[in-house]
């Protein structure tokens, strides 16, 4: 590998991003390799990378737009999965599994929001019970369900 180049493989860590409003509005994204795939934002660090934080913020500034300096939360809670099939391609063969890093951001109202790239296809902001049935990583949904019940938007 040359000196300054990116290995060809994506590295099995990554944050996850959960973006709301005070109000209590969800922002889910649609993806566009997986049409029934809603998430919130999610991204691997760079193989460089070594502040999670700054992983996250640059991940919600990539597919959305939204460049928040306040707002944030690391949960200091990380999950160990398996790669969905249809993504493992892209990291070394045999790997199965990924670390992913819980973080929040909250905002004061929605706010617009520019796709950028490929990754998505379309975004939404949802009332949270919505959002929670509609994403489909089961760690996704844990963090949903357990903001929303912290924050009294969910049930106990």
């Amino acid at each position: 590998m040359a000196t300054g180049t990116s290995p060809p493989f994506k590295r099995p860590e990554s944050v996850l991003v959960v973006i709301f409003t005070t109000p209590g509005e969800v922002l889910v994204l649609r993806r566009a390799d997986h049409a029934a795939f809603w998430q919130s934002v999610t991204g691997s660090l760079e193989w460089a990378e070594s502040d999670r934080l700054a992983t996250a913020r640059r991940e919600v500034q990539e597919e959305t737009g939204i460049a928040a300096q306040t707002g944030w939360r690391d949960w200091g809670v990380s999950h160990d999965y398996e790669i969905f099939p249809q993504w493992r391609h892209r990291y070394r063969p045999g790997t199965l599994r990924n670390t992913e890093h819980v973080f929040s951001l909250e905002l004061p109202d929605r706010m617009g929001v520019m796709l950028h790239g490929a990754e998505h296809k379309e975004y939404e902001w949802l009332a949270w019970p919505v959002a929670v049935a509609r994403v489909t990583s089961p760690s996704n949904r844990w963090a949903l369900e357990v903001l929303g019940r912290e924050r009294g938007f969910l049930p106990p």
